[in-house]
């Protein structure tokens, strides 16, 4: 995988500071994937119309992500039987900042609600405190246990013009014990919204590019990958997408 440093310098830099007014924890998501060999070229067809996150001189940050379900992966099979009402539990940890956060994400009525608290680092098992902020947003929580490790490398773009964030993964792996699948070749895009808006630069670009939106879930691409047991028959086309992009 080669090094992007070179089109990432291209934009001008944001601060976490300044990135404040774009949170966007209630909103649309619009999701693409496309192979790595298309980076730079996606990316410098909107270095203008795009500012870059940058923290300590660095564009680049490094997450680590442990996701819970239930013993019966109901948020996995919920997100597979395409359920309108759907949670992910994880517990975050920006690498780069030693900062960590147990986060909620609830998909409910085309929107994402995005709910998280601070805490001190990873929890294999989830504590009291950590059980009753989950309560708070899925009142009916059953135990919860670990499920599977991801690793990825994300920059984030900001719209110069308009309420908009995109976030772009690569660089993913998924661990569970002694099992690790590692998908170099793809890329994650996020385009995050207020309200949905087809106009963007980056819509424009993968219009031309003819990449189409995607729903796409890390949690459910690495369990199915990981778990031979878990249903993936509606996932099928996304995982020959996958593949496809591989040979692309």
């Amino acid at each position: 995988m080669k090094n992007n440093s070179n089109i990432l310098s291209a934009f001008s830099p944001i601060s976490l500071k300044e990135m404040d007014n774009v949170k966007l924890l209630n909103r649309t998501d619009t999701k693409f994937i496309f192979n790595y060999s298309l980076f730079d070229n996606i990316l410098s067809s909107v270095k203008n119309d795009y500012q870059i996150l940058t923290i300590n001189n660095k564009n680049t940050a490094s997450y680590k992500t442990l996701y819970f379900d239930t013993d019966y992966f109901r948020f996995y099979n919920n997100h597979h039987n395409r359920k309108g009402n759907r949670y992910k539990v994880r517990i975050r940890k920006y690498i780069d900042s030693e900062l960590c956060f147990l986060e909620i994400k609830n998909k409910r009525k085309g929107r994402t609600i995005k709910t998280r608290t601070p805490i001190s680092d990873f929890e294999h098992t989830l504590s009291t405190t950590s059980i009753d902020f989950i309560k708070k947003t899925i009142p009916d929580i059953e135990p919860l246990e670990t499920k599977i490790w991801n690793t990825f490398d994300r920059i984030t773009l900001v719209n110069k013009e308009r309420n908009e964030r995109l976030t772009i993964d690569f660089k993913l792996n998924f661990e569970v014990g002694d099992k690790k699948i590692g998908i170099d070749h793809l890329v994650i895009c996020e385009l995050k919204q207020e309200r949905a808006n087809r106009n963007s630069p980056i819509n424009n670009t993968f219009k031309l590019k003819k990449i189409l939106p995607n729903r796409v879930s890390k949690y459910c691409i690495g369990s199915g990958l990981i778990y031979d047991h878990l249903k993936k028959n509606r996932f099928k086309e996304k995982f020959l997408l996958i593949n496809k992009l591989k040979a692309s």
